[in-house]
């Protein structure tokens, strides 16, 4: 296994332009398994662990797919689907592939798929999908570790979460675009990459309204054609990199995404004191010699996304005063508190809430990331920290940033791979 050396202390400065989306990418290359002939060309295609997982997934479910990693380009052509099985060895490596119950039930009328997993970030139930292909009209049963769907044709209708959902108002969005009457979904996930989705799908044939807001509107059609489509940036991973450059006091112009999507993360950076410049495809960021300290709390889009409070938690530990944040998406999304500790950070967790008791420094130290935010999280407390820190388990950061290694040298950090 890999792991980083990092010597900190040195301030990011430079420019880096960020790839495709992560998170829109994935629930668009599952939504291409709903285009019944020809070849769908996706752009901006980040070469990811997760992207790799995906696609192993659906070439298993008989989709072929091609993928140029050099020119983020993928072909999927999804003529020949010939299991309606997704087994658990594929679907064991990320919660997202559990995306794909909805194409295969809307194309197939059965669908078999196994519990996903993924990153252990406390309880990450699909109880949201099944209820909600079960008011479409699924019957649907758990047995052994699989959940056996049946619904042929699914049946528009009402549907609510009651709390917001992503991949559950993806999920839902390949089943309703092909059922039999309008589709009503309430308390919709308002993410950018939901309208990222539900734009692929309406170049497609679809007929989507209302996506980005909480309330979305699906008419059916018969069928849906193959297209070219190119990914949105990836706002989180703008987002690491803006953090990196708040907590090492650097200047980074960060583009290849739409900075408005990151606006409660942009009030919170100047909140830290930073100073932020905006262009038509980015931004430009400079870092205070000390953050101040700030309060936050993570809550569904439009909220501060839960997948940036490491990062955010990281500037919090060298701050100048004591920061409260609150964790209200996942559980147990506060293991890199344990990493920070050992870098010396002052933090304590209790319940929800994290209290942060800002330091003058933090010291390199052996940690370790347990999952992909997170660790993302401690790379950038590692970059502040004096002294050389050594993170392991690097092959979860890989699953949501190509080659961070390469893009942190370039902006002046003192970081390389190397295997443990």
């Amino acid at each position: 296994m890999d792991k980083f050396v990092i010597k900190g202390g040195k301030p990011l400065k430079g420019h880096v332009k960020v790839e495709g989306s992560k998170n829109a990418a994935l629930p668009i290359i599952v939504a291409s398994l709903l285009i019944p002939r020809g070849e769908t060309v996706i752009k901006n295609i980040p070469p990811l662990r997760d992207i790799f997982t995906i696609v192993k997934v659906i070439e298993h479910l008989g989709a072929r797919v091609t993928y140029d990693d050099k020119a983020h380009v993928m072909t999927v052509d999804a003529s020949s689907l010939n299991t309606n099985t997704a087994p658990y060895e594929l679907m064991r490596q990320m919660r997202a592939s559990f995306l794909v119950l909805g194409p295969v039930l809307a194309r197939m009328g059965e669908a078999k798929v196994s519990l996903p997993g993924g990153c252990v970030l406390g309880a990450r139930p699909v109880d949201f999908h099944i209820k909600a292909f079960q008011q479409m009209g699924a019957k649907i049963t758990d047995r052994r570790g699989y959940i056996l769907a049946k619904g042929s044709p699914l049946q528009g209708g009402s549907i609510y979460f009651d709390r917001p959902s992503h991949t559950g108002t993806e999920n839902i969005l390949y089943g309703a675009v092909l059922a039999k009457g309008k589709t009503r979904i309430t308390n919709a996930a308002c993410d950018p990459e939901i309208i990222d989705v539900a734009k692929f799908l309406n170049k497609a044939g679809a007929k989507i309204r209302g996506a980005g807001t909480p309330n979305i509107t699906i008419e059916p059609v018969k069928t849906l054609k193959s297209i070219e489509y190119t990914v949105s940036g990836d706002r989180l991973v703008a987002g690491t990199y803006m953090l990196g450059a708040a907590i090492t006091g650097g200047k980074v112009k960060v583009t290849g995404f739409d900075p408005s999507h990151l606006t409660m993360v942009n009030h919170k950076l100047m909140e830290m004191g930073c100073s932020l410049t905006y262009s038509k495809n980015g931004l430009t960021i400079t870092g205070p010699k000390r953050p101040n300290p700030v309060s936050a709390t993570t809550f569904p889009y439009p909220g501060f996304p839960t997948d940036l409070q490491a990062g955010l938690m990281a500037n919090c530990c060298i701050s100048s005063g004591t920061s409260h944040i609150r964790e209200t998406v996942f559980k147990d999304r506060f293991s890199h508190t344990m990493e920070l500790r050992r870098l010396g950070a002052d933090v304590n967790v209790s319940s929800d809430e994290a209290t942060i008791n800002g330091v003058k420094e933090l010291f390199g130290a052996e940690v370790m990331a347990s999952d992909i935010r997170a660790g993302a999280g401690i790379v950038l407390a590692c970059l502040a920290a004096s002294g050389k820190s050594e993170v392991l388990r690097v092959y979860h950061i890989d699953r949501g940033y190509n080659k961070m290694e390469e893009k942190l040298s370039l902006l002046g950090a003192d970081i390389e791979r190397r295997n443990e």
